[in-house]
């Protein structure tokens, strides 16, 4: 995978994750992930097709989902992860990719998403098989991290 690629996904990341649950982040030491690899509490996976074949993940442990939750709900406290906040946060990470084809569409990248697919649990083994997995952590300057696992070929 060209790394280029990362830069539109980091871009659309820190738009959405700022202007619509206000949270300021930075990114930290992008790194290789090897298959199969544990994920935190909550992953939601969009499939992407076009130019980039593969899949992101986005992964985040509870507290995490809650906060993102309640931004995505005016600020409306989430003690639980029930259906309501759990589709706010799907709703989020496919904020995150609509507004990423976007920039690459404005690069002559034609890419399209597939619906988010959330799940959750404890213990969750993840594997892309035949595919590299760039992981780019995207640190919540209030606290907490985000990892954003681009998979693709």
């Amino acid at each position: 995978m060209n790394v280029e690629y990362i830069n539109p996904f980091i871009q659309a990341s820190r738009s959405v994750l700022k202007t619509t649950v206000n949270m300021e982040i930075s990114v930290g030491k992008v790194y290789l992930k090897t298959a199969p690899y544990s994920s935190n509490y909550i992953a939601i996976m969009i499939g992407l097709m076009g130019k980039l074949k593969g899949q992101v993940i986005i992964n985040m442990d509870k507290p995490m989902a809650s906060k993102i939750a309640s931004g995505m709900m005016m600020g409306m406290p989430v003690n639980e992860l029930d259906e309501i906040s759990k589709s706010a946060v799907a709703e989020a990470a496919n904020m995150i990719l609509g507004n990423a084809a976007t920039i690459f569409y404005n690069q002559g990248i034609e890419i399209e998403i597939t619906p988010p697919s959330l799940i959750m649990g404890e213990n969750m083994l993840i594997s892309t098989p035949k595919m590299k997995i760039i992981c780019v952590p995207l640190i919540i300057c209030s606290g907490g991290t985000i990892e954003l696992d681009i998979a693709a070929i």
